[in-house]
């Protein structure tokens, strides 16, 4: 169970750590499509930088998507992190009787064990002091610690029956439970990855659907469609200018303008001469 709670934690820190990942990818995809936006926009080539800063947006906004998915992800594995947490609290508390059962076994197996070796010494020390020829009032003395003996070896070996046969039922139960939580541990543990499995694979099929999209635009895109686009953004119009005509003055007409205008400047000076001497 421990261990259980330690890969719920590690395993919340594994996808945040993917997502760190992917959103760092994302900004620096954006960043990328906001250099195609800043390059040149004069010659043929101009129009495919649209192209590329519109595949690496959609590429920034699918590893964005995976960060979201990602999030939320993070926040099923905390609640479950904090479930199994009281669950486990829970159990503890519903199997504390097994751990006496536990503890009251080994320490009964224990005893279990010295009344055993105090009865075979006990038995064994009658037996040579009867080979020895030990006296009637030593064999006695002996025969009641045996007698002793064999009554707290047998005490205890009933004693031992009843904790074993508590004891196996205790951790029969427990047991159970216990393999009933990390059954549901599991199955968590593996919803969880599927999730995650499948928001990833999501987000691979949206990249590979957006590298399809930009090679069908890359191959769509002609050297005539290109050199027709510049052609329209640096052209002056599709009619052509009506060719310029030189023109002609009648020569007559020339003199005769030319004329008057010598006459009308010849009669102001006059004028201007005439009403000089009169103020004179």
């Amino acid at each position: 169970m421990k261990h259980g709670q330690i890969s719920s934690k590690e395993l919340s820190e594994f996808i945040r750590e993917r997502a760190t990942i992917e959103e760092a990818y994302s900004r620096s995809m954006t960043k990328l499509a906001k250099t195609a936006s800043n390059c040149s926009q004069l010659g043929t080539f101009a129009p495919m930088w649209d192209v590329f800063k519109q595949s690496t947006e959609k590429l920034a906004a699918c590893h964005m998507e995976l960060v979201r998915k990602l999030q939320e992800l993070i926040k099923e594995v905390q609640k479950y992190v904090e479930e199994q947490a009281k669950n486990h609290k829970k159990t503890k508390e519903e199997v504390a009787s097994t751990l006496e059962a536990v503890q009251n076994i080994q320490s009964v197996s224990q005893a279990l064990q010295k009344s055993k070796e105090n009865y075979i010494s006990k038995t064994l020390e009658q037996e040579r002091m009867r080979k020895e020829g030990a006296t009637q009032k030593d064999l006695d003395k002996a025969g009641l610690k045996v007698k002793k003996a064999t009554e707290t070896y047998k005490s205890y070996v009933e004693k031992y029956a009843t904790a074993k046969t508590e004891f196996e039922q205790r951790m029969t139960e427990t047991s159970q439970k216990f393999q009933g939580i990390e059954e549901e541990h599991v199955l968590r543990m593996q919803e969880i990855i599927h999730s995650y499995c499948q928001s990833v694979e999501e987000t691979h099929i949206q990249i590979g659907e957006g590298q399809e999209e930009f090679v069908k635009n890359m191959e769509n895109t002609s050297v005539e469609s290109l050199i027709q686009k510049l052609a329209e953004s640096k052209g002056t119009g599709k009619e052509r200018p009506e060719m310029s005509n030189i023109l002609h003055y009648n020569t007559r007409s020339m003199f005769d303008l030319i004329a008057v205008t010598r006459w009308s400047l010849h009669w102001r000076i006059c004028g201007v001469l005439t009403l000089t001497g009169a103020f004179s």
